[in-house]
């Protein structure tokens, strides 16, 4: 069988949430906020430059580091995390429900890959959308996304497709 090209794909960055990353330039900007009070005769001044600029570099890394990547293709919803997570398939053939809501009614969240909690698993690196879908069992996944729509309209084809065969 030949390898199908996915419909949709979707990569999470962990370091372009705006939230954390004005707490790091903010951390960085009080290193050297405080460097530039300090008496120069103070020994551990330098160290506050380094630290700064340390911040500033993980900062910058962070913004190219792909927490998952979201794939839908062949009836199923791929999800690949970082480094030694393991592939995640969701089967569209067992999902009943299929809708686009917020991710969570906080302003701040953690990235999150497979957490299992309160009969719901989720994905999420950013933004505020996400796509929650209910399997045939009750259990719900909600999987974090930049493009709600796209995913969402990408799910109902493939769904569409399944049931169509």
């Amino acid at each position: 069988m030949t390898e199908v090209k996915p419909v949709y794909i979707e990569k999470q960055y962990l370091g372009r949430e705006w939230i954390p990353v004005s707490i790091r330039l903010v951390l960085a900007m009080l290193c050297f906020a405080i460097f530039f009070f300090t008496d120069t005769n103070e020994r551990n001044a330098d160290l506050l430059v380094v630290v700064g600029f340390a911040i500033v570099i993980i900062s910058v890394i962070l913004g190219f580091v792909v927490h998952f990547t979201t794939r839908v293709q062949n009836g199923s919803i791929l999800l690949n995390g970082l480094w030694t997570t393991k592939l995640v398939k969701i089967d569209l053939n067992s999902i009943v429900k299929a809708e686009k809501g917020q991710y969570s009614r906080y302003l701040v969240n953690n990235p999150v890959y497979n957490l299992h909690s309160k009969g719901t698993i989720r994905f999420y690196t950013a933004g505020s959308e996400a796509i929650h879908l209910t399997d045939r069992d009750g259990l719900i996944y909600i999987i974090g996304s930049q493009h709600g729509n796209d995913f969402l309209r990408a799910i109902d084809n493939e769904m569409a497709k399944t049931k169509a065969r």
